[in-house]
């Protein structure tokens, strides 16, 4: 199988780039084509031939998304639609990456595919108009929903917490936003699979369980030994310019039809550390 991946050097096309193996993969970054350029875009793609292209280019600042809402729809919703388009001429499949923010967090049990789309962020609603583009532009695209991603080789939550807890003796961090954290080499591998299985429309991935930005300050500071106390504390006080959904726990019954289950985000943390210190 040929596979181009776009968003090749971000934190999830790194491991995408390090999990798939046995196909002839590609991965290009920002410096190699700016989806943002039509002409560019349908250039590479109709020179590569690719049988899937797995999309995970993004303007992913959400607080940034803010401010720049015209570099944040030109990228995440108007280069989306690009690719889908030159995907489509091609005869290539398309997935492409999503997020929890498409919803506005006023649920009480995990969100399933089917559950209406509410973004209150800039950067919720460049996914969210993504998602229905695309959807008109190729029916059969795969749509991977994911949430609170960490891993090695870019900026996540763990490597901020650690750095921070190192100089620190007391961190202050929120706890009534919850959700999935989700490791970047499980989500790229669940993703594998789901372009092996000819995967279409949306499908929900993250670890398995969830808890709140709090729970999972304090486990990672307790995983990596360190002393440092953390303190619960409201979204109010830690305002932000981009709204957060209060609670984005999203199910993982879509996954689960196609076979996949995730392991748990407690298990993922620990495998995420040995990486950063290995």
């Amino acid at each position: 199988m040929k596979v181009m991946i776009l968003g090749g050097t971000g934190l999830l096309g790194q491991a995408l780039m390090r999990e798939w193996s046995g196909d002839e993969v590609a991965g290009l970054g920002v410096e190699d084509v700016d989806i943002r350029n039509a002409e560019k875009v349908r250039e590479v793609i109709e020179a590569t031939g690719p049988e899937w292209i797995v999309l995970a280019a993004a303007y992913t600042d959400v607080d940034g998304c803010e401010s720049n809402q015209q570099l944040a729809f030109s990228v995440n919703r108007d280069g989306a639609v690009q690719v889908a388009r030159a995907a489509k001429n091609a005869g290539a499949k398309l997935l492409f990456l999503s997020s929890d923010y498409v919803f506005d967090g006023k649920n009480t049990s995990p969100y399933e595919i089917g559950d209406a789309r509410n973004p209150q962020s800039v950067y919720g609603r460049t996914k969210a108009d993504a998602e229905i583009q695309l959807l008109e532009v190729i029916p059969s695209c795969c749509i991977v929903r994911t949430a609170w991603l960490f891993g090695t080789g870019g900026k996540c939550f763990p490597d901020t917490i650690l750095k921070l807890a190192a100089t620190r003796s007391v961190l202050d961090v929120v706890d009534d936003q919850r959700g999935c954290p989700t490791y970047s080499v499980d989500l790229a591998k669940a993703i594998v699979r789901l372009c092996r299985k000819g995967a279409e429309g949306i499908v929900h991935v993250t670890n398995a369980g969830h808890c709140s930005w709090f729970e999972f300050a304090r486990e990672i500071v307790k995983r990596a030994g360190l002393a440092t106390e953390v303190r619960p504390v409201s979204t109010q006080h830690m305002a932000r310019p981009a709204p957060r959904p209060a609670y984005s726990v999203m199910s993982g019954k879509s996954l689960r039809t196609y076979g996949i289950d995730m392991p748990t985000w407690q298990d993922a943390l620990g495998r995420y550390l040995h990486q950063r210190n290995g």
